[in-house]
């Protein structure tokens, strides 16, 4: 797996963590893509390719593997960046059901990062995507 599936990876991960992958968390994942490297460079077809892949091994490997094997692909860094894009995944429709919050537990715990950074991110995230002013 190279970085670029890696960290793509990472991000299906949390858009179909809860079993279901709709169209608009497929449309989610690839905004949040596009307009980064390698990805914006990619063709159509070529972005087409990556997510058959992936989800080729999701499917066949399951999800847990899935993450397994894209973790160790990225440095410290992109892990970082991984984790706050599932986060932003998971938590941008302000509704997380409990298979999306098993998800981020199990991946802050398997990146490579010390928790208390690593909690740090997710908090931020959470925070950042709450509805706060609703009364």
């Amino acid at each position: 797996m190279t970085e670029a599936e890696a960290f793509a990876a990472v991000a299906l991960g949390a858009v179909a963590c809860d079993g279901v992958l709709g169209r608009d968390e497929a449309h989610a994942l690839r905004r949040h893509l596009e307009h980064r490297t390698p990805y914006k460079n990619n063709s159509e077809s070529e972005m087409a390719a990556l997510f058959d892949g992936l989800l080729a091994v999701l499917r066949e490997q399951g999800l847990e593997q899935l993450v397994d094997q894209a973790l160790p692909q990225l440095n410290l860094e992109q892990q970082e960046t991984a984790l706050a894009l599932a986060t932003q995944l998971v938590h941008a429709d302000r509704s997380v059901d409990p298979a999306e919050t098993a998800f981020l537990e199990t991946l802050t715990r398997k990146v490579d990062l010390p928790d208390s950074r690593a909690n740090g991110i997710v908090e931020a995230i959470m925070a950042l995507n709450r509805d706060s002013l609703l009364s």
